[in-house]
This record gives structure tokens, sequence and C-alpha cells, in this order.
């Protein structure tokens, strides 16, 4: 696993790093606007919010969204996730321990089963959940009544979400990777934060790899005020920003390893595509999944990967990228059969 799939995954900023209202959500502009009309409306009804879905590669603030729609209306905020939720009795504790307008938050809510979504309909269209009580002859039905409440669903695979669930939603939010100047924004937000000084064209640096991901920005900044502190540098300068990049194998794109593997797996084993994704995951040790999630959104919005009907295709600017002339896709040496994956 790469450092930054594991940050991905597993690492979360520093709380004080979250922005908590929607007046310091930096980006998305399109989505806080109306968001914002759905939030006052719902505050001046007093009546919870519509249900949110909320969609989007890893890192882009999906959490963090969920926390401030339940800070703008000034309830409680209840987090887990669909993995976390191993059984139906799960899903009805936490609806039953919601009190009126508060907001449940469920993570990767694509994974839920087509049982516990089942208990999730009535819940949220009549805010009431059923349940049967014992088995056989002496089973009995059992209606609990809830109190209003708002859901907010996330997912980073949003396909995944069935329609009968998805058709619930009331509100569907959906964000996009963040353009370089707003990473530069985010990243100045960040160091005044942590308390790092950063020097000219550091922030943009910083922001211009990380991949347009506020996340990766938010460790990619302590991870280079690191090599400050050792430098015994009051003000992060530029060149220990960029040593500190080559040392940690990000490039200025914001690929790491990982993704440079990825495309020199697509060229030079499989003559640029097409080719499916179960191939590539073999020879790279990874998960499917994770290509998909991790780190292949990425690739595709900078254009260095096409993805095709017939499979992903590697994109004349891969080929400038990693050095090698451009000499089309062949699709040659393909060892592992069909592409249609």
């Amino acid at each position: 696993m790469s450092l930054r799939e594991d940050w991905m995954q597993a690492g979360e900023e520093e709380p004080n790093l979250r922005p908590t209202k929607l007046s310091e959500f930096i980006g998305q502009k399109e989505v806080l606007a109306n968001l914002s009309v759905y939030v006052e409306a719902a505050r001046k009804r007093k009546s919870p919010l519509d249900h949110v879905l909320i969609s989007g590669p890893p890192g882009l603030g999906k959490t963090t969204l969920a926390n401030i729609i339940a800070n703008e209306l000034a309830v409680a905020f209840t987090p887990t996730s669909a993995p976390a939720i191993s059984k139906g009795a799960d899903l009805v504790r936490f609806l039953t321990l919601l009190k009126t307008n508060e907001v449940l938050f469920i993570d990767e809510i694509h994974g839920f089963i087509k049982k516990q979504e089942e208990l999730l309909y009535p819940a949220m269209e009549n805010f009431f959940v059923d349940l049967v009580v014992g088995e056989g002859v002496t089973a009995n039905a059992l209606q609990i009544q809830l109190q209003p409440f708002t859901l907010v669903g996330a997912t980073t695979r949003s396909g995944l979400v069935s329609d009968p669930l998805k058709s619930r939603f009331g509100i569907h939010l959906k964000l996009d990777f963040y353009t370089d100047e707003e990473m530069q924004i985010i990243v100045d937000r960040s160091a005044k934060l942590l308390g790092v000084e950063l020097g000219q064209g550091v922030a943009m640096e910083v922001g211009k790899r990380s991949r347009k991901t506020p996340r990766i920005a938010n460790h990619l900044l302590k991870r280079v005020r690191d090599f400050a502190e050792v430098n015994n540098e009051t003000s992060v300068s530029l060149k220990t920003c960029r040593y500190a990049f080559d040392r940690m194998g990000v490039d200025h794109l914001g690929l790491d390893a990982v993704d440079r593997q990825i495309l020199d797996i697509l060229i030079s084993r499989y003559g640029g595509g097409p080719v499916g994704i179960k191939p590539i995951a073999v020879v790279l040790g990874e998960e499917e999944r994770t290509i998909e999630d991790t780190y292949e959104p990425f690739l595709v919005r900078v254009g260095l990967i096409d993805r095709t009907p017939q499979g992903r295709v590697a994109t004349k600017k891969a080929y400038e990228h990693l050095g090698l002339p451009y000499i089309g896709n062949t699709g040659e040496n393909r060892e592992n059969g069909p592409t249609l994956f």
C-alpha cells in the first residue's frame, strides 16, 4: 500500500483543519450555493432537511460537508458507515436514538445489503421502522415510530447505490476535484491553523501536487513542514518543499510511484490498451476497487487515462509524462484475455 493510499483510506486530518461552517468551506461553489438555500429553508420551517446523498472521490470533503450541515442546522451529528453496520438491529439502534431533526451520517452507503436498505425505506419516507420479533408461529410484526431526522449518505461509488435507495434522497450533491487556485487557498488556510509559515510559492506548489484533493494537501503540508523543521527553517522554503516532494516520490502532477506504475503497466505491458481493470490489478498486486476508487479517478481527470467500452487506454499525455515515445495504442502483449471488465 502506498503512503498516499494509506492517507486516503485511513488517515484523517487534524480536527481543527476541517471547516465547520458553509462560509469556511472552500470550493464547490455551485454545491454550496444550493445547499445554503436548502439549509436556510429547513431552518426557517423548523423541520428536518430533506435527505442528502453526497458523492465524489475520497478526500474531497463529503464527511466535512455532512458535519457542516448539522452545525448549520444546530442539531446533533451521528456518524457511522455502512461496513460498520453488520446487522439490521445496529441500524435500528442508530435510528431510534435520533432526536428531532438530528443528522445521521452514513459513509460508504453503497455498502448496504438489500435487507438493510429495506429497513431504511420506511424510515426515510415516513419515519418508522418495521421489525419482526420472534420466529415461526410466535413471530410478531412491530412498528417503531421515529423522530423526524435527516439522513446524509456519502459514497465514492454512486453507481453502486441502488435506484430505490437513491430515489429516496431529495438532495443530491456531487463533489468534484478542486482547482489549483482553490487548493492554494486551502493550503494557506491549513498552514495558518497549524502555525506553519510558508515561503513564496510554497502554497501553490503543495496545492498543485495534491491531486486536487484537500485531504492529500493537508497530509503533504505536514510532511513538507517536517523537512523544513529538520532543516531548521522558520519559514518553509520552495527549495525545501520541492526537495521533500522528490524524497516522497510525488511528481509535479501529484502522481506517486503507484500511479506511475499503473501507467507503465498499461503502456509497456499492454501496448497502451485497451485493457480491463482486472489484468492491471493482477500485475500491480492491488485490489480492483482500490485502483478504481483511489487512483483511477484522478488519472482520468488529468487526461492520462481514457475509459472506453473496451477498457482503459493510455493517452499521449501519459506517454509524455513517463518520457516514452508515443506510438499509439496497439494493445499488444495482452496476456489476460478479454478486456471487457
